[in-house]
C-alpha cells in the first residue's frame, strides 16, 4: 500500500535540494581532493608503492555499494539510507584525518567510500522523488554541475590545504559540513518510501564486488606494483569463480543488480567496455597525474593543482558542446570515436613532457585531456539509456556508471604498478653517486625527497621518473586504441524525438 504524499513547498524542496547537492558535492570532491595532496601524504606517511591505493580504495568502495544503495532506498525510505551514508561517509572523513600510516588510510578511505557511493545514488533518488518529471529534468541538469565544481575546486584545495596548514584538513573539513547537513536534513526533509517491498539481490551485490575486487588487486600485483608471487596466479582464479557465480545468481534472482539481457545489446556491452577502458585511461590517471607534475616539472602543490583548471574547464565545454550537439542532430557515435582518437594523441603528447616543457604546453594538454573525457561520457550514457528497454533504463544506466568506476580502480592500481616497476627498473641504472645520496629506493622517493638532493642527483632522480611516466603514458596510448576500436564498433543510429511522458508520482511519508 503507497502511502499519502504530504505536500511540499517550493521553498521545502530547494531547502531539501540544496542540502542534497552538499552531500553530492562531498563525495564527488573526495575524488578529487586528494590528486595534488597525495604527494604530500606520501612524504609524511611513506610507502610511494600504495599511493594508488589511496585513491583506488575509495573508488572501489564506492563501486561496491552502488548497485544496493538505490534499492534499500525503495526498501528502507531514501531518508534514512541517505542519512545513514553520509553518516559513514563523516566517520571515514574522520579516520582518514587521524591516520597513522598509509594501510590506516587506505582502509579509512574504503570507509568513506562506503558512505560516498551512498551518497551519489540516494541523491539522485531523492531529487526523483521532489520533483515531478519535466521539473525533475531541469534539476538532474543542475545537480552535473556539482560534479564540474569539485573538478575545478578539488585539486586546488587539496594542494592549497596540504601545503598551508596540512593534508589531514582535506577530510577533517568534511566534518562540520556532513554534521550540519545530517542536523538540518532531520527537520526538514520527510521520509520517502515507495510502499513497495522489493528483493534486494544481496547474493549477486557480493559476488561482483568480489569480482571486482579480485581483478583489481591482480591489476596491481601483476603489472608490478605488488608483492607478487602465488596472488598473482590465484587472484584471477577468484575474479573468475565470483564472475561465474553472478550469472548464475543474476539468472535465478527477482531483481537482478545486472539484468543480463540488457548485456547482449550491441551498444549496451560496446558501451561499457568503452566505459571500463577509458575508466582506466583518464579517470585512473588523475591521480598520477599530479605526481608527475611535482616530480618531472617540480611543481608545487598548489601551482600543480592550479593546472587542474584547465582540466576541468574542457571536460565542461566537451559535456555541454556535445549534449547540445546531439540533442540537434541525434547522432551520438562520432563522439566517442573522437573521444577516443583525441585520447590517443594527448597520452603520446604527454610521454615527451620534461622538466623544461612551457607551462601552457602542459596546461593545453590537460585540457584536452578532459576534453577527450567530455566527448564521451555523457554520449555513451545516452547510447545506453537509449538502446536499453525501458523497463530497464534504470538498470543499465547503474551498469555504465559501475563501468566507470570499475575502470577507474583497475587505472589506479595499474598505473600505479607500471610506475613502480618502471621506477624499479630506473632505479638499477642509476649512479653510486646518487643512489649514496637517495634517502631510500627510487619507489620511495617524493618530491620532497628529490628536493633534497644535490643538483645533479635530483636530475638523475627526475630522468627516472620522466621515464617510468612515459611508461604509463604509452599504456594510456594502448588502451585508448582498443577504445577506439570498440567506438567504431557502435551502431551509428539516429535518436527520435519523443514528447516528454509522465512518469509515476513516488508517494511521500512523514
Amino acid at each position: 500500500m503507497t502511502a499519502t504524499a504530504p505536500v511540499l513547498t517550493h521553498r521545502r524542496k530547494m531547502v531539501i535540494y540544496v542540502l542534497v547537492l552538499v552531500g553530492m558535492f562531498m563525495a564527488s570532491l573526495d575524488m578529487q581532493i586528494v590528486a595534488t595532496a597525495l604527494p604530500t601524504i606520501a612524504a609524511d606517511l611513506g610507502k610511494l608503492e600504495l599511493f594508488g591505493w589511496v585513491g583506488a580504495a575509495y573508488l572501489l568502495a564506492t563501486a561496491a555499494v552502488t548497485p544496493f544503495y538505490g534499492k534499500l532506498g525503495d526498501l528502507f525510505g531514501r531518508k534514512k539510507v541517505f542519512m545513514v551514508a553520509i553518516g559513514l561517509f563523516v566517520i571515514g572523513s574522520l579516520a582518514c584525518g587521524f591516520a597513522w600510516s598509509m594501510e590506516s588510510l587506505i582502509a579509512a578511505r574504503v570507509l568513506q567510500g562506503l558512505g560516498g557511493g551512498g551518497l551519489m545514488t540516494s541523491a539522485f533518488g531523492i531529487i526523483a522523488d521532489l520533483f515531478e518529471p519535466r521539473e525533475r529534468a531541469k534539476y538532474q541538469g543542475y545537480s552535473s554541475a556539482v560534479f564540474t565544481l569539485s573538478g575545478l575546486i578539488g585539486p586546488v584545495a587539496g594542494g592549497v590545504i596540504s601545503q598551508a596548514i596540512g593534508w589531514e584538513y582535506i577530510f577533517l573539513i568534511n566534518l562540520p559540513i556532513g554534521v550540519a547537513v545530517i542536523a538540518v536534513l532531520a527537520l526538514v526533509m520527510p521520509s520517502f518510501e515507495t510502499g513497495r517491498q522489493p528483493s534486494i539481490d544481496y547474493p549477486g551485490g557480493l559476488l561482483l564486488a568480489g569480482a571486482v575486487t579480485a581483478t583489481v588487486f591482480w591489476a596491481e600485483e601483476a603489472l608490478g606494483g605488488g608483492y607478487g608471487g602465488v596472488m598473482v596466479y590465484l587472484l584471477p582464479v577468484i575474479a573468475l569463480a565470483a564472475l561465474a557465480a553472478f550469472v548464475l545468481v543474476e539468472k535465478r534472482a527477482v531483481e537482478p543488480i545486472v539484468p543480463l539481457h540488457v548485456l547482449r545489446n550491441r551498444t549496451i556491452a560496446l558501451a561499457l567496455m568503452i566505459s571500463v577502458i577509458s575508466g582506466v585511461a583518464t579517470l585512473g590517471m588523475l591521480n598520477y597525474f599530479a605526481l608527475f607534475l611535482q616530480t618531472v616539472t617540480g611543481l608545487p602543490p598548489a601551482y600543480a593543482g592550479l593546472l587542474f583548471l584547465p582540466s576541468s574547464v574542457g571536460s565542461l565545454v566537451a559535456s555541454i558542446g556535445t549534449g547540445y550537439i546531439v540533442a540537434r542532430t541525434g547522432r551520438y557515435k562520432p563522439f566517442p570515436v573522437a573521444a577516443m582518437a583525441l585520447g590517443i594523441l594527448v597520452m603520446l603528447a604527454f610521454s615527451t613532457v620534461h622538466a623544461a616543457t612551457p607551462i601552457w604546453v602542459i596546461g593545453i594538454l590537460m585540457f584536452f585531456f578532459s576534453f577527450s573525457i567530455g566527448l564521451q561520457m555523457q554520449t555513451l550514457m545516452v547510447a545506453v539509456q537509449s538502446s536499453a528497454p525501458r523497463r530497464d533504463v534504470g538498470a543499465a544506466t547503474g551498469t555504465l556508471t559501475l563501468a566507470r568506476m570499475i575502470g577507474a580502480s583497475l587505472g589506479l592500481a595499474a598505473n600505479g604498478g607500471i610506475l613502480t616497476a618502471g621506477l624499479l627498473r630506473g632505479q638499477t641504472g642509476i649512479s653510486a653517486e646518487t643512489l649514496a645520496v637517495m634517502p631510500g629506493t627510487m619507489s620511495e622517493m617524493t618530491p620532497a625527497a628529490i628536493a633534497t638532493l644535490p643538483a645533479a642527483a635530483a636530475q638523475e632522480v627526475v630522468e627516472v621518473f620522466a621515464t617510468a611516466f612515459g611508461s604509463v603514458f604509452y599504456f594510456g596510448a594502448g588502451l585508448f586504441v582498443v577504445g577506439l576500436i570498440c567506438a567504431l564498433l557502435v551502431e551509428n543510429k539516429k535518436l527520435e524525438q519523443h514528447k516528454a511522458e509522465p512518469g509515476p508520482q513516488a508517494a511521500v511519508a512523514e
